[in-house]
């Protein structure tokens, strides 16, 4: 016997997150594209008012959208971000890349000295360009990612979702990125919040509607 009273019915969860969603979130300064990726990271971590701290350059779901219909990989840096992903959703069979628990990645990690998540970006290179780069994690990723990028100009991403989250660079690295002045599309949030769940959500965004 049922205890309590709650919405069971699977497609009026969704419809009605989408409905409270798109009511309690104000999108109206963002461009069209980015407003559906707004959505979704709002319905990921239940704050409408972190659209206020996003920052973008270009068109960034715009330009992700098309690389991943080109058949892009999805680079990530954590299987958090992976397992999040609606694989069944991308729309070329896109693989999704992460390269964390590589062994390559505890011997980078070790001879550089460095976090294993900024070691694990080094085996991205092959991969980098024209691809579409998730980090919800780690600061350290993103703030490699953009080292890596500055000595190789000509190897860019289609366009970069950078949610790295918590207390010890976190802020820090998505300022940098907003202030680098790469030639790459990217959509960030600035302070503190982020995380997994938000940077699957802006991957999924670019795939299908917020029941998906």
């Amino acid at each position: 016997m049922s205890r309590y009273e709650y919405v069971r019915d699977p497609e009026a969860i969704y419809r009605l997150s989408a409905e409270r969603v798109a009511a309690a979130t104000d999108v109206s300064g963002l461009p069209a594209d980015l407003a559906t990726l707004a959505y979704r990271l709002v319905h990921a971590c239940g704050m409408p008012d972190v659209v206020g701290d996003l920052r973008w350059q270009g068109s960034p779901a715009g330009a992700a959208g098309r690389a991943l219909r080109a058949g892009a990989r999805v680079l990530v840096d954590c299987e958090m971000v992976a397992r999040g992903v609606n694989r069944h959703r991308l729309p070329a069979g896109n693989t999704v890349f992460c390269s964390l628990n590589d062994p390559r990645a505890r011997e980078i990690q070790q001879r550089e000295r460095t976090t294993r998540s900024a070691a694990a970006v080094e085996l991205w290179r092959e991969h980098l360009q024209g691809s579409v780069v998730a980090i919800g994690n780690a600061p350290t990723a993103l703030f490699r990612l953009m080292e890596m990028l500055a000595d190789a100009p000509g190897r860019l991403p289609a366009a970069i979702l950078a949610f790295p989250v918590g207390f010890v660079g976190a802020a820090e690295s998505k300022l940098a990125l907003v202030e680098a002045g790469l030639a790459v599309p990217y959509v960030t949030l600035l302070g503190r919040r982020g995380g997994s769940a938000m940077a699957a959500a802006a991957v999924n965004a670019l795939t299908g509607p917020l029941a998906g």
